[in-house]
């Protein structure tokens, strides 16, 4: 009853997660740590130095993402080395908890600007 319980309650998380990171895709940093800290639940301190972060790396990611000459297997991989850059920097702001949600938004934030872009414009 206690491992149907958890995995209910990690199945509506993985869901929320994707619903919400569907929406951090292509925002300004304040607006995505908007969303972050609803979804992080992110404390003032938490989201003070966050943005830093945030806004260092978003023209990176949107560069990688709106370059047509790189295939969605080599935009994964820059993404990744990005994120690898700033991860270690966003551990020592989160909780264990919030770091787990933050590696899965950031997962699927991946995953969807490869999709949308392989899609093409809509």
């Amino acid at each position: 009853m206690k491992n149907r319980m958890r995995l209910f309650i990690v199945g509506l998380v993985c869901c929320g997660v994707c619903f919400v990171s569907n929406k951090l895709i292509a925002q300004t940093p304040v607006q995505k740590l908007q969303r972050l800290s609803q979804v992080l639940n992110l404390s003032a301190q938490q989201k003070g130095e966050m943005l830093p972060i945030l806004e260092q790396e978003g023209p990176k990611l949107e560069a990688i993402k709106n370059n047509p000459d790189l295939t969605p297997a080599q935009k994964a991989m820059q993404l990744r080395a990005i994120h690898q850059q700033t991860d270690p920097q966003v551990k020592t702001i989160l909780s264990p908890q919030q770091y787990q949600e933050w590696k899965t938004i950031r997962q699927h934030e991946i995953e969807q600007a490869i999709q949308r872009k392989a899609e093409g414009p809509e």
